[in-house]
């Protein structure tokens, strides 16, 4: 399931419950284009996408420098944040050894 994040949501009341992936992304970068073919695939996997162009204070949150950039969360902890491009299986692994 992917959502986008379309305003000024609370992204930690979203990632509370479960496990989530967070991608950091921009709509002109050609890897973070890649990375969502990837998350598109993941149908079993909850994703919410965040416009670092549209959300920038969002991303100096979390310290975003490059994109893409993944975070992960279980039950609203942050678990792992990875940077680049990720294929299916190293997600997949991540998720697993949360």
């Amino acid at each position: 399931m992917i959502k986008y994040l379309e305003t000024n949501e609370n992204l930690k009341e979203l990632v509370a419950n479960g496990v989530y992936v967070v991608d950091f992304y921009a709509d002109w970068c050609g890897p973070c284009k890649m990375m969502g073919s990837v998350l598109e695939r993941m149908e079993d996997v909850n994703v919410i996408k965040v416009n670092t162009d549209k959300h920038q204070e969002l991303a100096r949150e979390f310290g975003v420098m490059s994109i893409p950039t993944l975070v992960f969360y279980k039950d609203g902890e942050l678990k792992r944040q990875e940077v680049g491009f990720k294929d299916e299986s190293e997600i997949r692994n991540i998720l697993e050894n949360m």
